[in-house]
């Protein structure tokens, strides 16, 4: 028998545009007490005082981590809702205090990061946010950029995001270039593409190397300061995947070197990045955006949209998409 609806406390964190309350889906909460937090704050004594009346907290993707020192602090906590995957909510912790953890894992693909890295390349290889800083300085024409016809664009994990990358790059006109695991080489020939024939071979001929590859424990500091040695000084790397796939620091010692000639990132090692004195950001030849990949309207109404559905099948006392089902026990 389903249960009446619980009046719920909801604390939504991280909505760092204020943007959560503008969503057509966040009228799912109505009825339910809502307080939304904008800014990001890592410090656990903050995070218990903020927090100690929540029944509920929302989360968008991996912004916040909860563990046993949160969790330990907020006694009214029943339910974390959010949508993908969890590496950092620890699901042994939250079993213990009888929180139930629920996350709408979709075979949606996040249109807006291809979208994005797609702006970045464009933006790199044509200079365009240098030229358009320099015409409102009274500047015409301060560079000569680089066309994408012709040139090789690889890909370094062919799957979701990956392969949808690729394809515009076809559209462009540009020759593809695929590595990774061996499910990625499969499916990157089953699609027609051609596989590079080592590791090496795919830094050394890409004129755009994109990086689209998940963060576990084997890809975590993959990419070393040798490989990006091998790329050419006028090649561009691009980033909007986890920046903790190449090691700390070597990639500004590589633009630094001129190999790779650029860089554009929308990922960063910690974040929020709000130091402007980062040696990242205070390069000319690297472009960076404050991983925005999937920070865009429509996303946002999908990601809250499952989250809030799932806050109100709790409510009614049949929660979903769960990820400890020991706890309901």
């Amino acid at each position: 028998m389903t249960e009446s609806p619980r009046r719920l406390r909801v604390s939504v964190l991280d909505d760092y545009q204020d943007v959560v309350r503008t969503l057509d889906c966040f009228g799912e909460l109505e009825g339910h007490d809502v307080t939304i937090w904008n800014d990001f704050v890592s410090d656990v004594d903050v995070l218990a005082e903020r927090l100690a009346d929540a029944d509920v907290l929302v989360l968008l993707r991996e912004r916040t981590k909860v563990d046993e020192a949160l969790l330990s602090r907020l006694p009214n906590l029943k339910l974390i809702s959010q949508s993908g995957q969890i590496p950092h909510i620890d699901l042994d912790a939250c079993t213990r205090h009888g929180v139930i953890v629920s996350s709408a894992l979709t075979a949606r693909p996040s249109y807006p990061t291809v979208e994005l890295t797609w702006g970045l390349i464009l933006a790199a290889m044509r200079d365009i946010p240098f030229e358009s800083a320099a015409l409102r300085e009274g500047r015409w024409q301060s560079t000569v950029g680089l066309g994408l016809r012709g040139r090789t664009l690889g890909i370094h994990g062919f799957g979701r995001i990956g392969s949808m990358v690729a394809q515009v790059g076809v559209a462009f006109g540009m020759e593809l270039l695929v590595w990774g695991r061996q499910g990625s080489l499969d499916r990157a020939r089953e699609a027609g593409f051609r596989v590079a024939e080592s590791r090496q071979a795919l830094f050394e001929q890409s004129d755009v190397l994109s990086l689209h590859l998940r963060l576990n424990e084997a890809t975590t500091g993959l990419i070393g300061p040798d490989d990006l040695a091998l790329m050419k000084p006028t090649a561009l790397l691009v980033n909007t995947s986890r920046a903790e796939l190449i090691r700390p620091g070597a990639l500004v010692e590589a633009l630094r070197a001129g190999r790779p000639g650029k860089a554009a990132v929308d990922v960063f090692e910690h974040e929020p990045l709000t130091d402007a004195d980062d040696p990242l950001l205070r390069l000319p030849n690297a472009l960076c955006t404050p991983h925005i990949g999937f920070v865009e309207r429509d996303n946002y109404e999908f990601f809250y949209g499952n989250a809030f559905d799932q806050i109100m099948a709790f409510a009614q006392g049949e929660p979903i998409n769960v990820h400890n089902p020991d706890v309901l026990s």
